[in-house]
């Protein structure tokens, strides 16, 4: 079942793409005023930033034939690979990352997940999800995220698995319900974003969701989801009736 929700942008037609995708940011000195981060956050708040642009306001600055979102893109690859597992020495294999931006970016992170990560997040059904992916939505590559769940399906912990397109060869059970079992977790949601905006599930995603769900069965933890996601709509396996 396709559906459209609110924290993304309706659906107009099937297969159209989406106008919002991530694209390659252009160095700071070939931007227009209202381009630049700090300005266009200034102008329409952080929302309408991008997660790089977030990242490069933090930065403030690049180095000497570095530009700051250059630096930025790469810390964000970083923390998309080690997601809440960063470390002041994953900052510091950054080029322009210095020991004062690593630590300025761990306290910033500190922080958050001190006093503005939710706590007692509940999955009760699909759209319970899209705020903790949301931000996945536009990325030029499929990101496959899994979301660990206690015995209450409160949200444990969210992390991005793999990068790349989704297909069984590249989704191995091992490393999807390996992170589960560390969290002594009873549920897992799977959840991974579709780059063209068209959330309609694909034969690989089919397969995909066969071989996770038969995997949960054997390890005695819960597969209950499997949701495609675009900033157009999303895609529930278990709300369309097709988990199994």
């Amino acid at each position: 079942m396709l559906f459209d929700t609110g924290p993304f942008k309706t659906r107009k037609k099937e297969h159209l793409c989406s106008s919002s995708r991530i694209s390659e940011v252009k160095p700071i000195h070939e931007l227009t005023v209202r381009e630049r981060p700090r300005e266009k956050l200034e102008a329409s708040g952080p929302e309408a930033l991008l997660d790089e642009e977030l990242l490069a306001i933090l930065l403030g600055s690049g180095i000497r034939g570095v530009g700051v979102h250059e630096v930025a893109r790469e810390l964000l690859r970083v923390i998309d690979r080690q997601n809440d597992g960063v470390t002041f020495d994953d900052l510091q294999g950054i080029t322009g990352m210095g020991p004062a931006k690593a630590t300025k970016v761990l306290a910033a992170f500190e922080f958050a997940r001190r006093r503005i990560r939710p706590r007692g997040v509940r999955i009760q059904e699909a759209k319970d999800v899209l705020p903790l992916v949301a931000h996945w939505a536009n990325r030029e590559k499929e990101h496959f995220i899994t979301i660990s769940l206690n015995g209450a399906h409160e949200v444990i912990a969210t992390r991005v698995v793999t990068v790349g397109l989704v297909n069984s060869s590249q989704i191995h059970p091992r490393e999807v319900f390996a992170d589960a079992i560390a969290d002594r977790a009873c549920a897992v949601v799977a959840a991974h974003n579709h780059p063209s905006g068209n959330v309609a599930p694909s034969e690989a995603d089919r397969k995909v969701t066969r071989v996770l769900l038969e995997a949960g069965k054997l390890l005695g933890i819960t597969f209950l989801d499997h949701i495609i996601f675009s900033s157009e709509g999303f895609y529930s396996f278990q709300e369309s009736d097709t988990l199994h």
